[in-house]
This record gives C-alpha cells, structure tokens and sequence, in this order.
C-alpha cells in the first residue's frame, strides 16, 4: 500500500498492482539523507525528489558531461526547418500500475505539465501529437535547441494516466522507474520500493528512503552515527574530521553553481572595463576555495564548469595579483591618499556590497572581500540582509555590488538562465546590470534556434568568452558538494546535475 502523508493532512492512497516485498527495515533499506524538502505530488512543482529517487523518469536522460542520452526515448529526431522534434518511445515499457507507456499516455503527462508553470511555458510549442503507438511529434512555431534539455527535466516526468483525476491533479506518483512510490509523507520522507518489472537495469536494494535534514550538523551526526547510508550536502567545515572516520567515504563533485560577484555597471565607479579587471584581479580565489569551500581546485574566473564543454574557453588564470590591480586602477586616474585609499578628484573608490545569510558561506567570503580589495585602496561596505534584496536592488537601480551563488544547471543546457541573466542590456536578477553589449545579446537570442551543434558551440564560445573578459559578474568559485558513503554501499556515483541518485547500482558490500 503506497502511503500519502502531508503536513496538511493525508493526500490519497494508492493499492498498486505488483506484489509487496517485506516491510521496509533497516537491513533491507537505503538511508538517504539530504537538504532539500518537497511539497507537493506534481512534477511541475519541485519534483526533484521523485526523479532523484528513480520513481519518476524523463523522454531523454543527460550524461555528466551534459550530453543528451535517450531516457523514456530511445532516440529523437530533428526536423530539418528545426520545428519539428519526433521522439521514438523504448519498447515494453510497464507504469508501476502495470499499464503500459504509449504515445498516448506521453502527450497526455506532456499536455498537463505544459498548461501549467513550468519550463515548457516558456518554449514556443504549438502542438504535441500522437504519431504512432510508439512516436510523438512536439511541434514548435520556431526552432528552439533547449527542447531536448527541457525534456530531460523534472518538470517534465512522465506519469501514468491514472495518477491524474478529472481535472488534470496529480493525485498519485505513477512513473516507470526502478523503484515505486512506497511512503509519502510530505515534505521530508519518501521511501521507495523496487520495481520487479522496471524495463532497464533493475535494482538489487530492495527499499531505499529519503529523508530531509535541516541543519548541516545533523547531518554531520546522522554520518557519524551511521544513521545515514548516503548523506548530502556536507558543510565544508565538517569534512576534514569526517574523512578520518574508517566507515566512511567522503566523496567531493563538482556543481554547475558558482560563487560570483555581481556589479551594477552603471556606477561611475565600475564601468570602466579596466576597474573590473582590477578587482577581478585583487581577489585570492585560491584562498577563498580552500578556506570556506574546502576545496582549492574549484576556484575559477570563469562562470561555467569545464563539463559544460560548449560554454567553458579552456584555462584561464585565477591568481590573485594585487600589483597589476593597483597598476590599472592608477592608469584610470586613481590615487591613493594617506589614510591608503583609492581617491578621484575627491572622490572615494567606496562601494557597498549585499549578501544574504541563507548560505553562510556568502557572508564569509563577503568578509574575505572586503579585506583583499582594501589591499588595492578600495573600501567595501558589507550589508547581509535577504536575498531579496537582491532582485529588488537590481529593479530600482539602487545595487551597487552583490555576492551570489548562482546554479547553471537546473537544466542540461545552460542558454535559458545565460538569456534570462545576459539576454538584454538591463541583464538580469541574478544576473549582468546595466551591460550593453547587443552583438552578443543578440547573439545569445538567435542560439535557441541553432540546432547545428558546431555552430552552437561556436556562437557559446564567444558569449563566454564576452563575459569572462567584460566582467559584468565575476566568477569566484564553482561549488562543490562533499557526500559521505558508508564503505558497505558498493556503486554510488554522483550526477552533477542532481537529476539521478543512480539508486538501481547501487548493491550492499557486506
């Protein structure tokens, strides 16, 4: 019996047709520990956690490489005007009810996901259809490239027709991954089943469970005490102590996240390309990643990761040089006064900087700043508030500087954010202020229709490299997420695209 719980109360029920393992124990399952709550059945609304548990799955799948790879599609084709995307369907494929995956069933889970908000509101699609029992053609009123990554995103699970009542609600988690849906209690459990009829590789633990954690220190006790097989999200703090526990694993992996300093370029005092560079240059990035993040090798000038290859313009240094950022901002008419400030005609190089405490390592680094930029003469004021602040500084003009964490990879494809963030000269939330550079906005709006990959990647490298060389953000660091694994779970990997927990290789080592 799959058990809805939620804190308003319980949701629904749901009798499943295949037959019950034993009930759930300590022996037979995988303890998940992790940070994040869900809060709802529906896919659309922060299903993560349905797909990182392998109960919900997607047309196309995605590589760590940030490769497309078939998923509930064995393979897609691309009409050649680009409007036309046709998805062939994996054969004998069963829903935990038992029914089975059609065409059909697809452009129905499809069609409900896209009347609702979601990342298939903001492609251009006009129709999806039936072609066959096995094919379906998504129809587009323009060539848009990220369809593929949109269609490897939770938002767009699919679900069996039964877990949909009359008005389009989902009322029950039915997928066709290796595990089933067998305890809901929203928003901090989800236990899992296996699946015996699941049509690709089948799962050898029996049961697995996932339960939110709040605090980082909890998580901390829950490796220590062995409460938790796999535990997420590690503060960096903790993980020195942690490696020298002898039952335990501490793997580090890379995040499309990345630390990063945003500027408002029409203060008088950063758009000069020359002042960016400056303080670009005056940051210790290596001090900053092994000091707060753990993790030296993750400090960056450059916004995205070396996997998302397209987007990534090889090695570029991140050593801090405080002579040379002296010397530009000397060339720019500064001069330092007594008291060792940057001054112009009277003028102060003083700028204020706002964070937010949600993750407490913004605070810190925001510390660290204003002590490496006081070394080139430049005062930073620091102001933690909330991270609304941010968005709202960015409407009414009024931010000057902003220390971010920013995620890149909430889809394979990293272009919606990029145009979301860079598309126009007014930039984004989280992204450029006041950068006009209309060739590569431009350019970054006639991507979505390029569906020739080595034109793609051309047209990427150039928006990249535009970035990394104006500066309208500057790149700290990428994060990183420290995961401990007790020695007696045997086949964890991690996707840096937090889509999968890969929980059908995983076996017992006892």
């Amino acid at each position: 019996m799959l058990k809805v719980i939620s804190v308003l109360g319980v949701a629904g029920t749901l009798l499943l047709s295949a037959p019950l393992l034993a009930e759930p124990t300590k022996e037979n399952t995988l303890t998940i520990k992790g940070q994040f709550e869900f809060a709802s059945l529906d896919p659309t609304r922060r299903g993560y956690v349905f797909q990182r548990m392998q109960v919900l799955e997607t047309l196309v799948n995605v590589d760590s490489q940030g490769n497309l790879t078939p998923g509930l599609a064995s393979k897609w084709e691309v009409s050649e005007d680009g409007k036309a995307w046709t998805f062939t369907l994996q054969p004998d494929v069963k829903f935990h009810d038992g029914s089975s995956l059609d065409a059909a069933a697809v452009v129905n889970s499809l069609n409900i996901a896209r009347a609702k908000p979601g990342l298939m509101q903001g492609a251009p699609i006009t129709g999806i259809e039936v072609l066959d029992p096995q094919r379906i053609q998504v129809n587009l009123a323009n060539p848009y490239s990220p369809l593929g990554a949109i269609m490897a995103n939770y938002s767009t699970a699919i679900l069996a027709p039964k877990a949909f009542d009359a008005d389009a609600n989902v009322v029950s988690v039915i997928g066709t991954g290796p595990f089933t849906a067998y305890e809901i209690a929203m928003p901090h459990k989800l236990v899992v089943e296996r699946f015996a009829d699941y049509w690709g590789k089948k799962a050898s633990i029996e049961y697995a469970s996932y339960l939110t954690g709040h605090r980082a220190e909890s998580r901390v006790l829950q490796v220590r005490s062995g409460e938790g097989d796999i535990v997420f999200g590690l503060d960096a703090a903790s993980v020195p102590a942690l490696r020298m526990l002898p039952q335990v694993n501490i793997l580090r992996s890379d995040l499309p996240r990345v630390l990063s300093i945003k500027l408002n370029l029409a203060h008088p005092m950063l758009a000069s390309k020359l002042s960016r560079e400056a303080l670009s240059l005056a940051i210790n990035r290596q001090g900053i990643a092994s000091a707060v993040l753990r993790s030296p090798e993750s400090a960056t000038a450059q916004l995205l990761p070396s996997y998302m290859s397209d987007w990534h313009i090889g090695d570029t240094s991140a050593e801090q040089d405080l002579k040379r950022a002296e010397s530009l901002l000397l060339s720019e008419g500064w001069q330092k006064n007594s008291d060792g400030w940057m001054e112009k005609a009277g003028q102060p190089f003083e700028l204020t900087l706002i964070t937010y405490a949600d993750r407490p390592e913004l605070v810190t680094v925001a510390t660290a700043l204003q002590d490496q930029w006081k070394r080139i003469g430049v005062k930073l004021n620091v102001n933690v508030t909330n991270s609304s602040a941010i968005p709202s500084g960015h409407q009414d003009g009024s931010l000057e500087v902003a220390l971010i964490a920013r995620n890149y990879g909430t889809i394979a494809d990293p272009l919606g954010v990029l145009i979301k963030d860079f598309g126009n000269s007014s930039g984004g939330d989280w992204g450029s202020m006041n950068w006009s550079k209309p060739a590569i906005q431009a350019s970054l709006g006639q991507l979505v229709q390029q569906n020739d990959t080595a034109k793609y990647r051309q047209q990427a490298q150039q928006i990249a490299k535009a970035i990394y060389e104006d500066k309208p953000l500057i790149a700290i660091a990428h994060y990183v997420q420290h995961t401990a694994v007790q020695k007696e779970v045997e086949g964890f990997r991690f996707d840096p695209y937090e889509r999968s927990y890969y929980l059908n290789e995983i076996k017992w080592n006892r």
